[in-house]
């Protein structure tokens, strides 16, 4: 009774043998670990067995991989695996459903791979991923290639290790709410420094001779949300 395959169901040495060959030192002892520090909650058994269903699987996945390739302690994976999305951006994507979607070639795919543009989630790809995908594509008929976008996968990571650091102090707190907070102001961050990021790409080009009045030029809008003045008020003289 180890398995339910029928309902859909596995049990834990399945779930060991399905990811044992992209995990090597994956183990029952910890599996169990993962399950006492909550990252995951797998189903239980009438008598006590573990039952895990797909979604548990990539759950593991995501938190193997995790450790891994960017080496992120535990505490950080929970706080991602706890962070809300869109229910319509859940998806993750298959190899196959990414190059269909996005239409793309199998070499394309491998060069962004290879430079840090698409990043896989055990072996799928996130909601992110086509997104990427189709701007990449869209790029190529200009002749923009993969290792052309080093610099801007560079200048996201920067970015948002920036934003990390400015929402850190709200992540400290043990207000309930606080990590609801920590995520609206991250995202309002977010838009404010595209919103930059496009006005001093605009202003650049403009320079150079290359402005069109039909460009887009956005603002700089100054935070009046209500969470903004929040952030404002929890990381007091930080900044």
């Amino acid at each position: 009774m180890n398995a339910q395959p029928g309902r859909g169901y596995l049990g834990i040495g399945e779930v060991l043998a399905q990811l044992r060959g992209e995990f090597p030192d994956v183990s029952v002892s910890k599996i169990r670990f993962l399950e006492t520090e909550g990252l995951i909650a797998p189903a239980r058994s009438p008598s006590g067995y573990r039952r895990f269903c797909a979604a548990d699987v990539d759950r593991l996945r995501f938190i193997l991989a995790a450790q891994r390739d960017q080496y992120l302690p535990l505490r950080v994976i929970k706080e991602r695996l706890a962070v809300p999305t869109p229910s319509d951006g859940d998806r993750l994507l298959t190899r196959r459903e990414l190059l269909a979607e996005a239409g793309m070639s199998e070499a394309l795919l491998t060069e962004l791979e290879t430079f840090g543009l698409l990043r896989r989630v055990g072996r799928n790809y996130g909601p992110d991923a086509l997104q990427v995908a189709r701007t990449a594509v869209a790029l190529t008929a200009y002749g923009v290639e993969a290792r052309h976008l080093r610099s801007v996968r560079a200048a996201a990571e920067r970015e948002t290790t920036m934003i990390e650091s400015l929402v850190a102090p709200i992540l400290r707190q043990r207000a309930s709410g606080a990590r609801e907070l920590a995520a609206r102001t991250a995202g309002e961050l977010a838009d404010l420094v595209l919103r930059l990021h496009s006005a001093l790409v605009a202003e650049t080009l403009a320079e150079a001779g290359l402005s069109q009045a039909e460009m887009p030029h956005a603002g700089v809008a100054q935070p009046e949300s209500a969470d903004a003045a929040g952030w404002q008020d929890a990381i007091g003289g930080v900044l």
